[in-house]
């Protein structure tokens, strides 16, 4: 028997670090090689990291949250045979990485007792959670609960400090347990919610909050919110989806106003670009990387679509389906989710009439779609006519965009959707 001391790898060119998102094994756990066993986060990117050789786990370091520098020994794992020869290996010292915090607890050398061969690893108990006791289970723990209907207070935690863990999950489940938490709770009477669920606030969720303190406490926004009547343009796409062709993407309004954004932003150029505060430098850029924010399971993502300026609607439409799917599905890699030097941002059917996005750094402008809305309009000879109409919301960098040109760009784009043949002129 051997003992295998596996080291946070190299999980991106130039990453030194990672956030710990999730474990999917525990101690007494046999992993196999290439088997996944956890998840980190660098940048905006959720990565899976598998196992390196076959064994029984024997200890874990970190926790869900921690930051660990790539090259720490975070798992332990008894093996049988000769420790691979990397295994002996010293970690890559990571550059300008500051030790780990007291609480992440590292690795010390274990001394697990020895186990008689082929002794299967013992089965842990569940540990004992007192009544009112919030359940300690991961993000991706609990959206499977709420995905399964099942309340997670009535499933048994086997992991540390009574955490559940995705085999809890599968032994309730598997047990019948899934069919008795939706059966429960009957009666014609209302009950009292008494529920409390506090969350660590990790992962994509912490960098979003990261992000979005640094944008509003950096940046002076400026908002602008203008009608736009999209009549014309909703026949246009209606006409244009029932005649595609087979191997088409189907059109919705995203693609139409990232096709006006391109041709409109070349007479506001400082509202495609990054701003750099500490520099004091502005780079304007011709081309235009469109960023599209994209509600995941995990959180807010922003997949950028390269070079929008020369796409069709068609093509845009069809690289945005790409992009939201590899985003939604945790595949999206770390060039698309990156680079992007201006922002679409919508919330659907229910965008409401009127918001005011934030900015994503270090951009300097974002637009947002709202709900479009059928209402009554006069037309040029004074009758009283329904229109389609909906609210175009956008926010500036006001240190760089003034209040005339942020109107203009927006004004721009609005005759560009509202002559929606224009679109489609050389």
């Amino acid at each position: 028997m051997s003992e295998y001391r596996y080291k946070l790898p190299d999980v991106g060119e130039g990453v030194v670090e990672a956030e710990i998102v999730e474990w999917r094994i525990k101690v007494g756990d046999t992993v196999v090689e290439d088997q996944p066993i956890l998840d980190v986060m660098t940048d905006k990117a959720t990565v899976e990291v598998p196992c390196a050789v076959n064994g029984v786990v024997t200890k874990i370091v970190g926790e869900p949250g921690d930051v660990i520098p790539v090259g720490t020994e975070i798992l332990f794992i008894q093996t049988d045979g000769e420790v691979p020869a990397e295994a002996k290996e010293e970690a890559p010292a990571p550059a300008a990485v500051e030790a780990p915090k007291a609480e992440e607890k590292p690795a010390e050398t274990p001394k697990p007792e020895p186990k008689p061969e082929p002794a299967p690893a013992a089965t842990p108990a569940p540990v004992a959670r007192a009544e009112g006791d919030r359940p300690l289970a991961s993000p991706a723990v609990r959206q499977r609960a709420q995905e399964n209907d099942i309340d997670l207070s009535s499933v048994p935690g086997t992991g540390p400090a009574g955490r559940i863990t995705h085999q809890d999950m599968d032994d309730f489940i598997a047990s019948g347990g899934r069919l008795a938490a939706r059966a429960g709770g009957g009666g014609s009477g209302r009950t009292k919610r008494t529920g409390v669920e506090e969350t660590k606030i990790i992962g994509l969720r912490r960098k979003i909050a990261e992000n979005m303190v640094k944008a509003k406490t950096t940046i002076p926004h400026i908002a602008y919110v203008e009608e736009i009547d999209l009549t014309a343009l909703e026949d246009l796409r209606k006409h244009l989806n029932a005649t595609k062709a087979d191997d088409q993407p189907k059109l919705t309004l995203i693609p139409f106003l990232a096709a006006a954004l391109c041709r409109a932003l070349p007479e506001t150029p400082q509202a495609n670009a990054h701003y750099d505060t500490e520099a004091g430098v502005l780079t304007k850029y011709e081309a235009v990387h469109l960023g599209i924010a994209t509600a995941t399971p995990n959180g807010l993502m922003v997949p950028t679509i390269k070079h929008a300026e020369a796409m069709d609607v068609w093509e845009l439409a069809a690289e945005l389906g790409r992009l939201a799917k590899a985003a939604r599905d945790g595949k999206a890699t770390k060039d698309e989710l990156s680079g992007s030097t201006i922002t679409i941002t919508s919330l659907g059917a229910i965008g409401g009439l009127v918001t005011t996005p934030v900015i994503n750094l270090p951009e300097t402008a974002i637009i947002g779609v709202n709900k479009m809305q059928e209402l009554p309009r006069f037309d040029e000879g004074g009758r009283v006519v329904p229109k389609k109409l909906m609210n175009l919301s956008s926010s500036f960098d006001h240190r760089i965009v003034d209040g005339y040109d942020a109107a203009l760009l927006i004004q721009n784009v609005k005759a560009y959707l509202e002559n929606p043949a224009t679109l489609f002129m050389p």
